[in-house]
């Protein structure tokens, strides 16, 4: 479980309820409302493996091969979220340039073993979308690194990567999700033996091309406000 540090500031004035009661009334909220599926894994620094995080993913399809998703680092009501991940189909993914393919990671494992999971979600419902999860592709940025304890979103946006073979989840924190869920990744990767990935096998370049991946930020000349095009109304 991540470290669930709290949040500075002044508590939420009435005012400001009774504002989001009237707003939240009157407005659509549409993207929010897309959202049909939770689902429960972890995620690991694209450079440091050791520093994994409970990740829960609440998810949207934009069309058959494609779905957005927030992450949440619990699925409480004051969770904070602390990331975004995309989700493609093997299809879609064999269309990205060879440069792009490494900050995308495979699913398969992830579905295979167990620890992917839909929180509270009966057995063969949970299997028939777990069934389409374990071929796609997925490409996770976590802004909030809340393993560290933070409780504000510091530092650069981190490129996130899931697990891919046994041995590399943290027993503890595999554990921890187990008896807060009520799940068993034995028994789970039991049932979901016949499932299976991509049609052309985990690609090569996925899941860092095999290497570790880290982000970095450097000062460039910005270019200035006469060279961008104005439009008057």
């Amino acid at each position: 479980m991540s470290n669930h540090a709290q949040v500075p500031g002044e508590p939420t004035e009435t005012t400001t309820s009774l504002v989001e009661t009237a707003t939240g009334a009157i407005q659509g909220f549409r993207p929010i409302k897309q959202i049909h599926e939770h689902l429960c894994a972890f995620h690991f620094y694209g450079y440091d493996m050791t520093r994994q995080v409970e990740a829960h993913h609440f998810c949207a399809h934009q069309n058959e091969e494609m779905r957005q998703c927030l992450i949440y680092d619990t699925p409480e009501a004051d969770a904070k979220l602390i990331g975004l991940e995309y989700m493609i189909s093997e299809n879609l993914f064999l269309t990205l340039p060879d440069e792009e393919k490494p900050l995308w990671h495979s699913h398969l494992y992830e579905v295979k073993s167990g620890v992917l999971f839909m929180p509270r979600v009966p057995g063969p419902i949970e299997r028939h979308g777990l069934d389409k999860v374990c071929k796609t592709y997925g490409k996770t940025i976590h802004f909030w690194q809340v393993d560290k304890g933070d409780n504000l979103p510091l530092g650069l946006p981190q490129l996130m990567m899931a697990l891919t073979r046994d041995g590399q989840l943290d027993e503890e924190l595999g554990r921890d999700v187990e008896k807060r869920f009520g799940v068993s990744f034995e028994k789970e990767r039991a049932k979901r033996a016949e499932l299976t990935g991509p049609t052309h096998g985990i690609h090569p370049l996925a899941n860092g091309g095999g290497k570790g991946l880290i982000p970095k930020l450097r000062e460039v000349d910005c270019k200035p406000a006469d060279s961008v095009p104005r439009v008057f109304v």
